[in-house]
């Protein structure tokens, strides 16, 4: 009998470390993490183009749109998930200045100035930066700058 005591010791520290709330973050993904690495270069590249015609564009938005609502439907269902999904939110809402917002204006003007191109791609990458250091990390440290975003938008 005297010999259990360590083990429940052990068992109770479990229990307690499992239910602090610090601890209720989705666990590192290989394919978040992968997707959204693809999505930023992707993006990063297509931003790039913006200078030209909206139209001679049409399809690789489409193909990126496309590819930021799956994403955001997969972060959606991963449990203790919710700064990352409320961050593709924010990457996929026309109404903010991030990504969707850059092509939803892009549509709008047709055409965009190299300044503009300049600028918004830097908020952009920024953002995405933001979110694979959070993927990658899952630490206090990078949650508060992805929070910090999330609230200044």
């Amino acid at each position: 009998m005297k010999n259990n005591k360590p083990f429940f010791i052990l068992m109770f520290i479990t229990a307690f470390i499992s239910s602090c709330s610090i601890l209720k973050t989705a666990p590192y993904d290989q394919y978040s993490f992968q997707k959204t690495i693809e999505i930023k270069i992707d993006a990063n590249q297509l931003i790039d183009k913006a200078e030209n015609s909206y139209e001679e564009n049409s399809k690789e938005i489409e193909k990126l749109q496309n590819e930021i609502a799956k994403i955001v439907e997969y972060e959606k269902y991963k449990p203790n998930n919710e700064i990352t999904y409320k961050m593709w939110l924010l990457l996929a809402n026309q109404d903010k200045n991030l990504l969707a917002g850059f092509l939803k204006r892009w549509k709008e003007k047709d055409k965009l100035s190299p300044f503009f191109i300049t600028e918004a791609k830097k908020q952009i990458t920024e953002a995405f930066n933001l979110l694979l250091e959070y993927e990658s990390k899952k630490e206090p440290a990078t949650k508060n700058k992805l929070l910090q975003l999330l609230s200044n938008n």
